[in-house]
């Protein structure tokens, strides 16, 4: 059942943010991380490890932005589709690297004008309602488009867009066309939630390398269960009226984060503080990387 359309900025936001948090970056091909390229598992094999840090309390609640020059990351499900093998190579082939990933969802294209935003918190005692942490990453999110673009970000809905890719009740839209989706991961101390942001470029072409994606993989089957993608329901926010490059919008997730007097600490501070350090080239990252292949391989 899909949920009522919920105004980002009218219902505000649910749950607070630490006072201080760890900022781990990886959005302009850092010197030394050029593993990312050619792995589109290490991104998410780097928060693996990093949460399971955050639960030992290693390490700091943590803000981790990041990006990949050019690749799919698919759901679990997608990955059954009977000729996703072949339809991954076809990708392959075109230089788009492709990879199952373990936080739920959908496919979805990863590129240099999307940015990834993931929350990466120690558990709380009590309950835990994945709709809260959602509703928190929404609100930042919209803070960070009105640090800028405060009409855009009035007009942001999170609700499912039907016909859209990876879709979910809490996607963000302006004016009907998706630019965001939220999901989550959690882990026996800690948990991150995760959100895909389209800043730049266009989303017509996003939406139809899924779209083909997809009807190359379900071999023409339209009994199988798939999101049937309408690229047009897909859009950057530069073309929303909101940021048009991704050093805009971090720098407006940076100003959000001020804006709720949360303290954002690079992590070669923390390196100087603690000795802790962790890289995408890290043996430990690059193990977990080679586990969430064999765990979530077709």
């Amino acid at each position: 059942m899909r949920s009522e359309p919920y105004d980002v900025l009218e219902n505000g936001s649910a749950g607070r943010l630490p006072e201080e948090m760890i900022l781990f970056t990886h959005t302009g091909g850092e010197a030394g991380e050029e593993a990312s390229a050619e792995d589109m598992l290490i991104p998410f094999a780097f928060e693996e490890v990093l949460c399971r840090d955050v639960g030992a309390g290693r390490v700091p609640p943590v803000l981790h932005l990041w990006s990949h020059p050019g690749g799919v990351a698919l759901g679990l499900r997608d990955s059954k589709l009977p000729r996703a093998a072949e339809a991954m190579q076809v990708l392959e082939r075109q230089g788009i690297r492709t990879a199952v990933r373990h936080s739920g969802g959908a496919a979805v294209p990863l590129d240099a004008g999307v940015i990834n935003v993931s929350l990466l918190l120690p558990k709380p005692a009590g309950k835990l309602d994945f709709h809260d942490d959602f509703r928190l990453l929404a609100s930042l999110i919209t803070e960070a488009v009105a640090a800028g673009h405060p009409q855009a970000a009035a007009r942001i809905r999170a609700e499912e867009v039907t016909g859209s890719y990876c879709p979910g009740d809490f996607d963000l839209a302006i004016g009907g066309r998706k630019f965001c989706g939220i999901a989550q991961r959690r882990q026996s101390s800690a948990y991150f939630v995760h959100a895909f942001v389209i800043v730049s470029g266009s989303g017509l072409a996003r939406g139809e390398c899924i779209r083909r994606f997809y009807q190359d993989a379900a071999d023409g089957d339209a009994s199988l269960d798939y999101p049937r993608v309408r690229p047009e329901t897909i859009a950057a926010l530069a073309e929303l009226g909101g940021p048009s490059s991704a050093a805009e919008f971090t720098a407006g997730i940076r100003q959000a984060l001020a804006g709720r007097a949360t303290r954002l600490l690079p992590a070669e501070l923390l390196q100087q503080a603690t000795g802790y350090s962790l890289r995408y080239s890290d043996p430990q990252v690059l193990e977990a990387a080679r586990m969430l292949r064999e765990r979530y391989a077709r």
